[in-house]
């Protein structure tokens, strides 16, 4: 996608076509941000792939849904988006569709996890815990 299309849906949310790979998704959000000149997750393009509002995306994070338009570099917010990404890109990584890993992400109830979804886990800051059983999976360990 040009670099003007994906800075154009940011002002439309459903106007964003998430790419087929994690890799063209993080290759969108590098070039919005340097776009913008600063080395921040834009949280709307993050929101538009993810099909959630504002209001959602900041109830996530734990930051006031005005943080996502006026405090983009807020640690926690930030914080919360590069954990999103390190879960989105393993559970990419294993399946090797994008599209199904944001399905798996936004909707699974992960019995391991008192059927919790990986969203759910990575808002309450359990990231680290939900890498671990990814990998655990991809190591045929569980699952």
């Amino acid at each position: 996608m040009a670099m003007g299309n994906v800075k154009e849906s940011l002002n439309e949310p459903s106007g964003y076509l998430v790419p087929d790979s994690f890799e063209r998704f993080l290759a969108d959000l590098k070039a919005v941000a340097r776009e913008e000149r600063h080395p921040l997750i834009n949280p709307k393009l993050f929101a538009s792939a993810l099909s959630i509002d504002i209001q959602t995306l900041a109830s996530q994070a734990h930051v006031h849904r005005t943080t996502i338009s006026r405090a983009q570099g807020a640690e926690k917010l930030q914080r919360y988006l590069r954990d999103a990404l390190r879960v989105l890109g393993a559970a990419a990584d294993i399946n090797g569709d994008f599209h199904d890993a944001l399905f798996w992400f936004r909707n699974e109830p992960l019995s391991a996890f008192d059927y919790k979804t990986p969203e759910q886990l990575v808002s309450e800051g359990r990231s680290n815990d939900l890498l671990r059983y990814v990998q655990s999976l991809q190591a045929g360990v569980a699952g």
